[in-house]
């Protein structure tokens, strides 16, 4: 499983250091300089794991730990200068996962974030549903039988199955998904959901598991028991 793991620190040195330590590890990286706009791209990209600093330009975090836990339960670590029990406290009453005041061992930060990248990898193999993606042939298995997708098809119910719940406008599918989508519109988008849905209906599914969502988009259903 691919993991990105997201920094927002507004000290360049610590966080290249972090960067160097994370993708030694074989792990993607992104890193914010400051708090504005972070909130939106962990909305659209849903990192694995936030690496998060309390005092930032724009906005602290403190406040984007907050909103995030209105919509994601991501990991967050915390990082500060500041190592007063009540400021690690104010972290962690805002959902903050854990907390490391600086300066700190990066060994030590990536060390916590490769713990807690363990117990995600743990939860996907014990909730692995039935449904199952076979990337490099473009199938779909379920309970021994199988579906073969074109890659559109394929690449379009990925999107929706590894975000299940997430309502994806035609927009944001034609972005995401097409290679060059000044050249399809909002009606091909519609054309491969009824063939996907045909494909899907040959593996006697308890449910269509591709929600329509009147006037937003798309969203994956998890299968029925």
């Amino acid at each position: 499983m691919s993991h990105t793991i997201l920094i927002v620190e507004d000290e360049a040195d610590i966080a290249d250091v972090t960067q160097v330590y994370l993708q030694a590890q074989g792990l993607n990286t992104h890193w914010f300089n400051q708090g504005l706009n972070v909130v939106e791209w962990v909305k659209q990209h849903e990192p694995s794991v936030i690496i998060l600093d309390l005092m930032l330009p724009g906005k602290d975090g403190v406040s984007i730990c907050q909103e995030i836990r209105q919509f994601s339960d991501v990991p967050i670590i915390m990082t500060t200068a500041k190592v007063q029990e009540v400021d690690r406290l104010i972290g962690l009453d805002a959902g903050a996962d854990d907390y490391v005041c600086k300066p700190f061992s990066t060994k030590e930060l990536v060390a916590r974030v490769n713990a807690m990248l363990r117990r995600i990898d743990r939860q996907v193999i014990k909730s692995a549903p039935a449904l199952q993606l076979v990337e490099g042939s473009y199938t779909v298995m379920y309970q021994g039988q199988r579906v073969e997708l074109t890659q559109i098809e394929f690449n379009l119910f990925q999107l929706l199955y590894t975000h299940p719940g997430r309502i994806y406008s035609r927009g944001q599918i034609l972005d995401l998904v097409y290679s060059d989508f000044r050249e399809v519109s909002d009606r091909t988008v519609d054309s491969h959901i009824r063939n996907l849905r045909k494909k899907l209906s040959q593996l006697s599914l308890p449910n269509d598991p591709i929600r329509s969502v009147y006037g937003a988009g798309y969203a994956y259903e998890m299968l029925a028991p």
